[in-house]
């Protein structure tokens, strides 16, 4: 009598299915996705109109003459008022500073949108995003690769028009204090910190337009759906702000801060609004954020 037949033996993986050598951290580098972004028509783009806007300004001043600053001003600290295009062409940090005060209100919104609105829904639109997560980069990973790198490119953004405004401007006015529109003056030595502060804080306070964009990025296949929304969004922020009926609900609007860094221009550093302000908007980003990854964490991939 013959022996029974053994069932062959079949092996089940219960541990690491993954190829060996995988490490999921080391999947879509942020230098890589760095590149890819650095390259891309629009990056070089928003460069270049945000380092042309110094060398307008300057011609706009030579041909109106000394710079008027009736229709000037902002809020500042939550309802202050300044006029920094009053002393706009007194020294090269002054001009800085103008250059910041035209473009915080729109202007630097644009490539915080773009950066991070576009990052996501570009590779949908592309139908590139399901490749890459079949390569195979984790959906968490791919997020914050692209998060950091689009945050990133926006710092860049805040810090390049500042410093190209500094060089013109002191080729155009010269190096001297930051003289200040309600009088008195910042030293020379006082006056790169100051306005790294402000650049700092302006960074912050569009920190929920990069969540916008960002969240936006992650729902839709449409790349400009996710950069118009964040921006038309900001644009109601800003509308709402100025319905003075509103009065103290509009603390809960990050619009309201977005001219509080105009008490770092003050002979006496006042850090009240700011901190207001920072408050709101991390706390408005870190929600967008959440909702982003989680959303994205159990979407279905089809493009």
């Amino acid at each position: 009598m013959s022996a029974p037949v053994q069932p062959p033996e079949v092996r089940v993986e219960t541990a690491h299915p993954e190829a060996p050598g995988y490490r999921a951290g080391r999947t879509l580098p942020l230098r890589v996705e760095a590149m890819r972004q650095l390259r891309r028509r629009r990056t070089l783009l928003m460069g270049g109109i945000l380092a042309a806007l110094p060398f307008i300004l300057i011609i706009a001043f030579a041909i109106g003459g000394t710079p008027d600053g009736e229709d000037g001003g902002g809020g500042g600290g939550g309802g202050g008022r300044i006029n920094l295009m009053d002393v706009a062409t007194e020294s090269a940090a002054n001009f800085a500073a103008t250059s910041l005060f035209v473009s915080a209100g729109f202007l630097l919104v644009v490539p915080v949108a773009l950066f991070c609105g576009d990052t996501v829904a570009s590779e949908a639109s592309w139908s590139s995003l399901r490749y890459l997560l079949a390569a195979p980069v984790p959906r968490v990973r791919l997020l914050w690769s692209k998060l950091v790198v689009a945050l990133g490119f926006s710092l860049a953004a805040m810090v390049l028009l500042p410093l190209v405004a500094l060089v013109a401007g002191t080729a155009a006015y010269g190096w001297g204090p930051l003289k200040l529109p309600t009088g008195g003056a910042l030293s020379a030595g006082d006056t790169v910190p100051r306005l790294a502060i402000v650049v700092a804080f302006i960074f912050v306070s569009q920190l929920v337009t990069a969540g916008l964009a960002f969240w936006l990025s992650t729902k839709t296949d449409a790349p400009l759906g996710a950069v118009g929304g964040a921006v038309g969004l900001t644009i109601v922020g800003n509308v709402l702000d100025a319905v003075t009926a509103l009065g103290s609900w509009r603390d809960f609007l990050p619009a309201h801060w977005q001219f509080a860094w105009a008490d770092a221009l003050q002979p006496q550093l006042e850090w009240g609004g700011m901190i207001k302000g920072t408050a709101v908007s991390v706390t408005y980003a870190l929600i967008l954020f959440a909702l982003a990854f989680r959303g994205f964490s159990r979407k279905d991939i089809v493009s």
